[in-house]
């Protein structure tokens, strides 16, 4: 098929309307003009010459013809007209009847940026006026009135301007769009943002608390027996932000899969099915219903509700579901856009600070360090005291240094989206172990199913934090580090068998107090406990413990790893 068969011909109302009044209006003016009914043929003649302009007026031939032949049509219409008109008007000012057609012609090809086509639009209308004054009056009459070429010049004078001026009228008549500085708008965009947090109720933008109330609404509206809301996720899949049952379930979280899921995120509709959305569902009769949650023309999430019995959905309950959710996708949407705003800002200060430390107080120490041992070469004999507190300040620098590598590590320690949050921890742990002398031990039991990266990153943090506290001042021979992850709920431990957790240290209550609020942003609750014979248990906990009857990888390491 040709391309521009594949294009239908864009007809617009307003331009055929304002050729349709001037057509008639220059009609009226030449009937008045002359008295001549028969001078109307002109007017037929342009209203052929429009019929490009009316049905096909983007066509890159057939619309400049058009323009052409009204130019020319105009131009040999002068001459008849004023001499039809000379009984009436004289001097040839009859013209003045049929020249303010010129103007349409001239005025479409402007705005339409053609100014080498107004030009020669004019250079035709001049022709066809001389030629019609010339075979109109005899060579002698009408093209030498002054009247005639009074009228001529003035619509050629008037056609120029409007030629040469529609570019700046174009212009004057868009709106000017502001385009801000990038950080300016970035800033406008976050303060609106905070004050439109702060007058949120409860003042959050949590995806995870705005998930479990909206479960909490549809309860009240299509009563079921397992329901979870989840949001996209990279590579794909997707992530549980809340669920409510009996049981955790382990739902199907590729939008590759054939099934209910897969189908409302890709039609943007509710999909019922009678078989349950759930990899770990035991059988049985089972109903379920996918309804998106679209911000706009974004699919942003997805509710699922399931019931153990048939057509536990029908229309009337779908719609009242619906109606439910459409409010609560734009606000779920602004939770999760804060999120990452949030991570991402996160994320750049810690990059900003590893390279600040790295760069400046790091080479600083390196080269104090190079500094000590030049001045343990040059010691004269018998200095031994000297050296002595030369060797023992080297150890405080090496040391110092080896603290900001680690911090470097830690600050650039992110969770990888392919890896998950085990992988991550496990790095973590198994670096510091080894520069500790600790034997680490890892168990760990992570569903396929993930949580959100926001989430994930504070339940890395929360372990770091518990990880350096027992390899900084535990004095442990030992680090067991748990690591259990079925979306939505997660659980991470860090046990070591030392002199246990001292409020007395100067850091103690403010890691403390880091690793609280860190559990609460996520809703999660932190547990410290002893551990005996000897040691502490740092936990976090988020969601309630998971039950469920399938089975998932469990992965315990070795001892010194």
């Amino acid at each position: 098929m040709p391309a521009s068969a594949s294009v239908p011909a864009r007809v617009h109302p307003l331009a055929v309307a304002a050729r349709l009044i001037v057509l008639a209006l220059v009609a009226a003016l030449t009937l008045i003009a002359t008295r001549d009914p028969g001078q109307l043929r002109w007017i037929a003649l342009l209203l052929v010459a429009a019929l490009p302009a009316f049905f096909a007026p983007d066509h890159r031939i057939a619309a400049p013809i058009g323009r052409f032949a009204e130019a020319a049509v105009v131009g040999l219409a002068a001459g008849s007209v004023a001499v039809a008109a000379n009984g009436t008007i004289a001097a040839g000012f009859g013209a003045e009847a049929i020249l303010p057609y010129l103007v349409v012609p001239l005025l479409t090809a402007g705005l339409q940026r053609r100014a080498t086509e107004g030009a020669a639009l004019l250079g035709v209308a001049t022709v066809a006026m001389v030629a019609g004054g010339l075979v109109v009056g005899d060579g002698d009459t009408v093209i030498l009135q002054p009247g005639y070429l009074a009228a001529c010049g003035q619509w050629l004078v008037l056609g120029a301007i409007i030629t040469f001026a529609a570019d700046t009228m174009r212009q004057l008549m868009t709106p000017v769009e502001n385009k801000p500085q990038p950080y300016a708008e970035a800033t406008r965009l976050l303060t609106q943002l905070r004050s439109v947090a702060r007058s949120l109720p409860g003042a959050t933008l949590d995806p995870g608390g705005i998930s479990e109330h909206l479960l909490e609404e549809l309860r009240q509206v299509a009563p079921g027996h397992r329901a979870a809301v989840l949001s996209a996720s990279g590579g794909g899949r997707l992530v549980v932000l809340a669920q409510t049952g009996a049981e955790r379930v382990d739902w199907e979280v590729t939008l590759d899969a054939d099934s209910a899921i897969a189908d409302a995120w890709a039609s943007q509709q509710p999909q019922t099915a009678s078989r349950s959305q759930a990899r770990s569902h035991q059988g049985g009769d089972a109903s379920s219903l996918v309804v998106p949650l679209v911000a706009g023309v974004r699919t942003i999430g997805l509710v699922i509700l399931e019931a153990d019995v048939p057509s536990a959905y029908p229309s009337a309950v779908v719609a009242q579901v619906t109606e439910v959710t459409g409010p609560a996708a734009l606000r779920l949407e602004a939770a999760l856009l804060f999120d990452d705003v949030r991570s991402l800002a996160t994320n750049e200060e810690r990059q900003r600070l590893a390279r600040e430390i790295h760069d400046g107080v790091a080479q600083e120490l390196v080269m104090v360090g190079y500094g000590i041992d030049n001045a343990q070469a040059t010691l004269p004999e018998g200095a031994d005291e000297t050296a002595e507190e030369l060797r023992t300040l080297r150890g405080e620098v090496t040391r110092v240094i080896t603290e900001l590598r680690l911090s470097l590590f830690e600050l650039r320690s992110e969770v990888d989206r392919n890896g998950g949050l085990a992988a991550a921890i496990a790095e973590y742990a198994r670096t510091l172990g080894t520069s500790a002398g600790l034997r680490v031990h890892f168990t760990f039991d992570e569903s396929t199913a993930r949580l959100p990266a926001a989430t994930e990153a504070e339940l890395l943090r929360i372990a770091q934090e518990a990880i350096t506290n027992a390899r900084k001042h535990a004095g442990a021979s030992n680090l067991w580090v748990t690591c259990t992850v079925d979306p939505p709920y997660a659980q991470i431990e860090v046990t070591d068998d030392g002199k246990g957790f001292a409020d007395d240290r100067p850091d103690g209550r403010y890691g403390l107090a880091i690793m609280a609020e860190r559990a609460e942003r996520i809703r999660g609750r932190l547990e410290i406990r002893p551990r005996h014979p000897s040691g502490t248990t740092v936990a976090v906990v988020l969601g309630t413990s998971a039950r469920r009857d399938s089975v998932r990888d469990s992965v315990s390491a070795p001892e010194g790893e």
